[in-house]
């Protein structure tokens, strides 16, 4: 089974939920893969977003995407060998925060 072939079970059809984390994996393995001192910040599951995952480069750059599970981020970071973190404990980098009031409305 693929890294995110768990996904599917009961949201929509499995083909569009597969694409749909092919792309999440694929953007995430680019953004740690192009930038320096990249972790990940597993946030908690909500009725609203599913499970989601953000990635914080040393700049404090961000992206966030949904994954299938907690499990699957899990595996996704240790393949890229970047950390997890619980976003819930730990919370958030400041140099996040400084990048996105640094970034507002410049794109």
């Amino acid at each position: 089974m693929g890294l995110f072939g768990r996904i599917g079970r009961g949201r929509g059809t499995a083909r569009g939920a597969r694409g749909e984390a092919a792309t999440a994996v694929g953007h995430l393995t680019d953004f740690a893969r192009s930038r320096r001192g990249v972790e990940a910040y597993l946030e908690p599951t909500t009725t609203v977003s599913g499970t989601t995952v953000v990635f914080v480069a040393d700049t404090g750059e961000w992206t966030r995407r949904r994954v299938p599970d907690p499990g699957a981020a899990r595996s996704l970071a240790r393949k890229l060998g970047v950390p997890l973190y619980e976003a819930g404990i730990v919370g958030y980098p400041p140099r996040m925060r400084e990048w996105t009031q640094k970034n507002r409305g410049n794109g």
